[in-house]
């Protein structure tokens, strides 16, 4: 995955190669499925290019159908559903090897004045106080925290703390809670486009792991996961590149699925939304 701020932008910058049908790259990974947050990203940044410029993406919808190979390129078709007075609607299929592997729903909308409310940010110690989240992995699996950085370097993480037993937040009423500081880890170009895919990349990073908190089990490495599903409403400007505080809480897990949502502010501000359900099925020793 990207390993620096360069190859993210490079990541979301499309080809296209015919009128709403684009090809995207893949980065140099060790990984042998394609991270889902990338696909998000892509998914997106497809649509936009295909959107006037005064229309700024609200919500989408993400659904992961087959898991993606990273040697193979992802080719991503772009509908125009509608443009209205002052939304704009897009559908996308994302293709690998001739063979669907997402699709993503989108809707884009011109600025306009109305009411105005939010939820209040919760309190959390500063980024510079909290620990890289690559150094927590490495203390819970054992694992060195080069290997994370050289797969997710281009996002700086900072974990907050959770609510398992001992853990730094306690909320009886949240039995799965989790806050992480997140930004991508180096200045990015001025486009507020590229800054909501980078954070549609970055949403996708943390999320489905609040849903093993109280479990004792680590994504990834104790546990098998996998993104299901994913949307994200975008309420007010931010920038991708400056600290944001991920609030994530999991309502439910039952049935090897989890469900998640999170809270993303920046300044004091909620400037997104998150929701996801994932695959989360335990490992079997093996015999």
């Amino acid at each position: 995955m990207p390993e620096s701020v360069d190859e993210l932008v490079s990541l979301l910058d499309l080809e296209e190669i015919e009128v709403g049908l684009f090809r995207a790259r893949q980065p140099r990974t060790a990984l042998q499925r394609v991270f889902g947050g990338q696909v998000l990203a892509q998914a997106l940044t497809a649509a936009t290019r295909t959107v006037p410029a005064e229309r700024v993406v609200h919500s989408l919808h993400g659904y992961f159908l087959v898991a993606g190979r990273t040697d193979l390129p992802i080719v991503y078709d772009v509908e125009q559903v509608r443009d209205g007075g002052s939304f704009s609607s897009r559908r996308v299929v994302a293709r690998q090897g001739g063979q669907v592997m997402f699709y993503l729903s989108a809707s884009f909308h011109v600025h306009e004045d109305g009411f105005e409310h939010a939820d209040v940010m919760p309190e959390a110690p500063a980024p510079e106080d909290t620990a890289p989240l690559s150094d927590v992995l490495a203390g819970l699996t054992g694992r060195p925290a080069s290997g994370w950085l050289h797969e997710w370097g281009a996002i700086d993480v900072r974990y907050v703390g959770d609510s398992r037993p001992g853990g730094a937040i306690a909320d009886p009423a949240h039995p799965a809670r989790a806050r992480a500081w997140v930004r991508v880890a180096g200045a990015l170009p001025d486009d507020p486009l590229l800054h909501q895919a980078a954070l549609a990349y970055t949403s996708d990073l943390t999320l489905l792991g609040v849903s093993t908190v109280p479990h004792g089990v680590v994504v990834g490495y104790t546990v098998q996961a996998a993104s299901l599903d994913h949307a994200m409403w975008f309420h007010r400007p931010f920038r991708a590149d400056r600290w944001l505080l991920y609030d994530q809480v999991s309502p439910s897990a039952s049935g090897a699925l989890g469900l998640s949502t999170g809270r993303l502010f920046q300044d004091g501000r909620l400037v997104a939304t998150v929701a996801q359900e994932g695959l989360i099925r335990p490992q079997r020793p093996r015999s």
